[in-house]
Parts: C-alpha cells; structure tokens; sequence
C-alpha cells in the first residue's frame, strides 16, 4: 500500500506535481528518490512490525493517516505551489508540525519498526524515549528549528536547493514528533513540563505569525506579494495556536481523570 501510493504520486503529471521522481534529470529527481525510499520503508516497516508487535487501539489509523497526509505534502501539488506562494509554503510546513508530527505521536510506531528491524533501530527506539522525558528542551529544539528555518537566507535556500529541501521536511518533521512525543506521552510527573512546553510554543509560533501578518514589507523577496505573506502568517497564528491550545487542553484533561480516578479508588476517602 505504501510504495502503492508513492508511486500514484511519482506519476502524477509534471503541472500537478514538479517535484514527481520521474520529472527532469537524475541528479534533480535523487533527493525526491531518496525521500519516497525513506519514507515507503518507514510506512512499510510499520505494517510489517504490526504483524509481530500489535499496536494498540487506534494507533493504526493515525499512522497510516499520518503517512497518507505526508505523501500528499511531499509528492502533491502542495509541493509545486509552495514554491510561489508562501501561504501554500506555509500550509505544507504547518501539516508537518501540527497535523502529521502528533499523529505519529498518537500513532506510537517505535515498537512496530522496532519489533521489524530488530537491533537496528534499537539506538532510535532509546534516543526518542529518553528524549520524550524532557518536554522544555524539545519544545526549545523545536522552536530553534521553526525560526531558523524561516529566516529569508534560509528560507530561500530550501526553495532553490531541492536537497536542502529535503532537509528542511526532515527538521520540521523529526522536531516536531519529539516535541509531539514529549508532550502528548507525559507521564503524570511531567504534565506540567509538558504544558509548559506547549505555552512556550504557542508563545513563540503565535509571535513568528503575527510578524509575517503585519510585515509591511516582503520577507522573502520582493517579487514575493505581500499579501500572500500577511496570509501566511494568519495561518500560522490562527489555527496554529488553536491546535496548541486543543493539545493543552486534551492533556489537562486527561490529568485530571486520573487525579479524579485515583481519589475514587477504594480506601481513598478520608473521613469527616
């Protein structure tokens, strides 16, 4: 299913999809290769690990949502338009962070590509859960790779440079999915870092969008419409800081059901 759905995508016609592996020279077409090698073996790696680790619940269906939505920002039309409009450029980078980033959090597919690739990925499997215990220094790392990336030299450069395009995806992604893991994975202790993590981000992703949206001036060129970017960065205040704010919220309540669960539990009560 997953080499199934790049390929549709690969073949897709050059106006709907520049970016497509079989559009232009070999040495244009490699870092797209490369991405939808990366990628199919990631999707496939799951399904093959879910026949021998079974995930849990619903896990399944945000993966494989997770993977369908990626395959649609990197191979779909999106692609090709970013390249002009910088609302649509944001748009792609927002699906990375706010959309695909926590439905793989949801999704938990390290015991999956764990239980497929044995002692390989064993280095990622401890990476990522170490990492998941420190909210604030991920919500840091994530918000370093946010800015950095959308400064205009840099930004510029993933646009001309398809290879750097590719790196800036992988950033976005890996950065936002152990932000999303730290978080949306708080043991009870953490919740309140995890939180703050959250604050932080809403805080700093809300300021980078209110600077796009009342810039008087083109960031990004000035063949770039101004107007293209104040809507840019209206799309990531807006809905941005409603995701973020959704996250706190879900987090807080799920919290507080085991404060309520544990203070109902049997010999709990205290007398009068």
């Amino acid at each position: 299913m997953p080499l199934m759905l790049l390929a549709l995508f690969a073949l897709l016609p050059g106006t709907a999809a520049a970016h497509g592996l079989f559009d232009g020279h070999l040495e244009d077409r490699l870092p797209v290769l490369f991405s939808a090698l990366l990628l199919g073996a990631a999707w496939l790696l799951y399904i093959i690990g879910c026949r021998r680790a079974k995930p849990h619940g619903l896990e399944p269906m945000w993966m494989h949502l997770a993977m369908v939505i990626t395959v649609l920002a990197v191979f779909g039309p999106i692609d090709d338009w970013a390249e002009t409009s910088t609302t649509l450029h944001m748009l792609q980078h927002m699906l990375f962070m706010i959309v695909i980033a926590p439905l793989w959090a949801l999704a938990r597919p390290l015991p999956q590509w764990r239980a497929a690739a044995g002692s390989w990925l064993q280095p990622l499997y401890n990476g990522v859960l170490r990492s998941g215990r420190h909210p604030v220094p991920l919500a840091l790392l994530h918000g370093a790779v946010i800015w950095i990336w959308h400064t205009p030299s840099l930004y510029m450069l993933a646009l001309e440079n398809t290879w750097w395009h590719v790196v800036e995806h992988a950033c976005f992604l890996f950065s936002a999915w152990l932000f999303w893991w730290s978080c949306l994975r708080a043991t009870p202790s953490r919740i309140p870092h995890a939180l703050m993590a959250i604050l932080l981000t809403l805080m700093h992703t809300g300021l980078l969008g209110a600077l796009l949206t009342f810039g008087n001036t083109p960031f990004y060129g000035e063949s770039r419409d101004l107007a293209d970017q104040q809507l840019a960065g209206l799309l990531m205040w807006v809905p941005g800081s409603l995701v973020y704010l959704a996250a706190a919220g879900w987090i807080t309540w799920r919290w507080l059901t085991r404060v309520w669960r544990r203070q109902n539990l049997p010999g709990q009560e205290t007398n009068g």
